[in-house]
């Protein structure tokens, strides 16, 4: 019995330990996030998970209502809301909804990310330059 108890609260501690430094982030795409906007009817929610001792982001993206197939997604960087940036982290796989994986950031783009100077775009033929959009916020 003792030894059960003693083995409990060590897998406690560990429990809690292990998620320290993990962050969640959360960005909510549209249209009218867009620059320019687009009239577009698509929604979509990025779901973010960032361990900064690792720098490793995750993501599961889901979208739906765009007026075309995705042709392409990324995140793009740095930016704040209503202003453009070139790709700093391209999603592969975003022709189909959800979309989910994962990269290891630099520095520079960790310290964007935490700074909320990152965005996720969804592009398609109708919209190649990006047909919805939203900030990444934690």
């Amino acid at each position: 019995m003792k030894k059960t108890v003693i083995a409990m609260i060590a897998l406690g501690a560990i429990a809690f330990a292990a998620p320290a430094s993990a962050e969640k982030l959360k960005a909510m795409l549209d249209g009218k996030s867009e620059v320019p906007a687009t009239t577009s009817s698509g929604t979509g929610t990025a779901d973010l998970d960032y361990d900064a001792a690792s720098k490793k982001l995750s993501w599961k993206l889901t979208y739906s209502g765009l007026s075309g197939p995705a042709t392409a997604a990324h995140f793009h960087g740095p930016a704040e809301a209503g202003k453009n940036a070139g790709v700093a982290v391209p999603i592969p796989g975003a022709a189909n909804s959800p979309a989910e994986g994962s990269a290891t950031l630099t520095d520079a783009q960790a310290a964007d990310l935490l700074a909320g100077k990152l965005y996720v775009n969804i592009h398609t033929a109708a919209n190649p330059g990006g047909e919805i959009r939203g900030q990444v916020t934690k």
